[in-house]
């Protein structure tokens, strides 16, 4: 232990050596960093994690960094926090499944999906202005987050719950971009990732908890109290840049719980009695069977088209209609009331 602490001291100091004037070679402070990031590297191997694969360094231009690799995914990280990089692999593997759950049948993909965690938000900054292109402008907008990108998720440290939240939420948009056929519709791609935003774990397992999200709980609950609702018909239109351009909290946050509402409504309500129309309705998506116009198909298979306001507008309203119902005000009446039921209790 004495050693160990010697180790991390040293490091330390080196660190601050290498802002300093007075060290002009940076070449020991670099071997100590990768020292530690061995030390770090051998601890996690050294427990042999059950969905944990490989450990190997991560060399890039942000910070000493390591490569996870799981069964279905790959995280290249610079965050050298032990406790959450013992957690990680399970967390994914935990998610794939969980994101397989809500089709009718499960899936198996063969190329792992790229996960980057960064130790800081301006390590996060500098990958982002270098791998998003012309979208990075908008992705360096986020407060505290993570965004999913050209099939990769990248986020940065926020604290070990808000940064699991992240990954849960991006992670199905990662998932469901690179398997379904069809993109989906905003109200229902927003929906279905808040239920992997809050879990619980122990020694032995991880499982999503969205009954327990109570920041989307308390955001639907001040949405009813001021009398806020979005009407469904205008819910299952919207697009969420719609929503974010008008910089008012209240309308995205209604957004946001909503639609996690909406979600929670046609796999819960009344004992469940949606649910198998609410995965038929993500099976069709999967394997490209929703009745599209030409136009609204181009759009929704070729994900480099940008899903337009109009898209949205129309490819979410006709799904809603083709799968839930098109008695939008007897729905509504019986949605409301289940909102009603999950703030209250």
């Amino acid at each position: 232990m004495r050693s160990f602490s010697r180790i991390l001291i040293a490091v330390f100091f080196c660190l601050v050596g290498c802002k300093s004037e007075n060290t002009p070679d940076p070449v020991p402070c670099a071997r100590r960093i990768a020292e530690y990031t061995n030390i770090v590297a051998d601890d996690i191997r050294s427990r042999n994690l059950p969905d944990l694969e490989s450990v190997e360094p991560w060399e890039n231009g942000y910070g000493p960094g390591l490569k996870l690799t799981t069964a279905h995914y790959e995280i290249r990280t610079t965050l050298l926090n032990r406790r959450l990089l013992c957690k990680i692999p399970r967390f994914v593997e935990t998610a794939y499944r969980a994101y397989n759950s809500q089709l009718p049948q499960s899936i198996e993909t063969t190329v792992r999906f790229p996960i980057y965690l960064f130790a800081e938000r301006l390590q996060w900054e500098h990958f982002t202005c270098s791998f998003a292109g012309e979208h990075a402008q908008i992705f360096c907008k986020i407060k505290a987050g993570a965004y999913c990108h050209n099939d990769a998720c990248v986020a940065y440290d926020i604290g070990d719950e808000r940064t699991f939240l992240a990954i849960g939420h991006e992670g199905w948009h990662q998932f469901n971009g690179r398997v379904f056929k069809y993109r989906l519709p905003s109200w229902l791609d927003e929906g279905v990732a808040m239920l992997f935003e809050t879990h619980r774990a122990d020694d032995e397992t991880i499982y999503f908890v969205p009954t327990e999200n109570n920041y989307r709980l308390s955001s639907l609950k001040k949405t009813l109290a001021k009398n806020k609702i979005i009407p469904l018909r205008e819910l299952t239109a919207i697009n969420p840049g719609q929503v974010i351009a008008t910089d008012e909290t209240e309308d995205v946050m209604a957004f946001y719980s909503q639609s996690y509402a909406l979600v929670r409504f046609l796999r819960e309500a009344d004992s469940g009695r949606r649910l198998r129309v609410y995965h038929q309705l993500l099976a069709d998506g999967l394997l490209g069977k929703w009745p599209l116009d030409d136009v609204s198909r181009e759009i929704a298979i070729d994900r480099n088209i940008p899903r337009t306001i109009l898209w949205n507008h129309i490819v979410g309203t006709l799904l809603f209609q083709k799968y839930i119902g098109e008695d939008f005000e007897q729905i509504e009446a019986e949605y409301l009331t289940f909102c009603n039921e999950i703030t209250r209790n």
